[in-house]
């Protein structure tokens, strides 16, 4: 087993291996465990500038999940149930029976589907540019799921052009021209996809939920259920990868979230304004009461014959 590293100052990545596969983590703080996943084509270092503020006050466990990152990359099932069996898992070996699980972009479905399937594991839900309220998704993404499309990003990510394609993103990222703010995330990602294996993994993520039209999968015929526990969205107002629209459709059909909407923010809202996002989360596990499952108030909301009047019409927001 490999030792922990170190990621920045005290904060160690650490390993272990669940089902013969390698689980890269971090974990610190004390308190309330809080679960941080990151998104497509990312790793737990996403969250480095919020991890510090955030472990004051809860015991934080962000791991990579698996296919990214240090975590390992084999053949094997990339759904979102999937992920949100492995984060069951991985949480069941480091001793935590709970947390209030916060989802990032792809990490937000696994977060929704972590809840709907483990409602009894689930203590809240704070969504950050999540997919799942709607079709709508960037043009790059679809075209990940083309043809040959690993082909392409294996050619354009080898040296000598890897190096230059990073730094011209990272120095477009830093000139505050419009639609640049994410790009040294970006940059960051298409480092990562030089790697076969991860390439291998992201293509078969990516075939899961989002196809040439757009985002396959919806949280919006289940997000009634949110009545039964505490959600929370954070959205960047110019976010180019997910609309900032679809959280419209989140308040929509889940009428009890809290909803926040950042400017001067995209998609990534967490490393534009840490700060303020850390204090958005604290408030909101502050001001509401962890999830409790009983099995019969869940029978009785998914039995109910009026569902319409709890997934309300939305009209435009989020169509294709």
């Amino acid at each position: 087993m490999a030792q922990p590293v170190e990621v920045r100052g005290d904060l160690q990545m650490q390993y272990l291996v669940v089902h013969g596969h390698r689980r890269a983590y971090i974990r610190c703080g004390k308190g309330p465990a809080l679960l941080l996943l990151h998104g497509l084509g990312c790793d737990s270092t996403t969250w480095l500038p919020v991890i510090p503020r955030l472990a004051k006050r809860f015991t934080v466990i962000a791991p990579d999940l698996l296919g990214h990152g240090r975590s390992g990359k084999p053949r094997a099932d990339y759904s979102l149930g999937g992920y949100a069996n492995g984060m069951r898992d991985l949480m069941t070996v480091l001793g935590i029976d709970r947390a209030t699980v916060v989802g990032h972009s792809l990490g937000g479905g696994v977060a929704m589907q972590f809840a709907y399937q483990f409602p009894e594991r689930t203590e809240r839900l704070a969504l950050v540019a999540p997919g799942g309220f709607g079709p709508d998704v960037s043009w790059a993404i679809r075209a990940l799921t083309l043809p040959g499309a690993g082909t392409v990003i294996g050619a354009v990510s080898r040296r000598p052009l890897r190096p230059a394609v990073s730094g011209v993103l990272r120095g477009l990222a830093r000139t505050g021209l419009p639609h640049t703010r994410d790009l040294g995330e970006v940059a960051g990602i298409y480092e990562n996809l030089a790697d076969p294996a991860a390439r291998a993994a992201i293509r078969h993520v990516i075939r899961a939920v989002v196809d040439w039209r757009g985002q396959v999968v919806t949280m919006t015929d289940r997000a009634y259920l949110t009545r039964l526990m505490p959600m929370c969205v954070v959205w960047g107002e110019d976010d180019d990868v997910i609309p900032a629209d679809h959280a419209a459709s989140a308040e929509a059909y889940a009428p009890g979230a809290q909803v926040h909407v950042l400017p001067h923010a995209a998609h990534f809202p967490h490393r534009d304004h840490p700060d303020r996002f850390a204090k958005i989360l604290c408030d909101f596990v502050a001001s509401t009461r962890p999830a409790v499952y009983r099995r019969d108030r869940f029978r009785a909301l998914m039995t109910r014959d009026d569902l319409a009047d709890l997934t309300p019409d939305v009209g435009e927001a989020g169509s294709a």
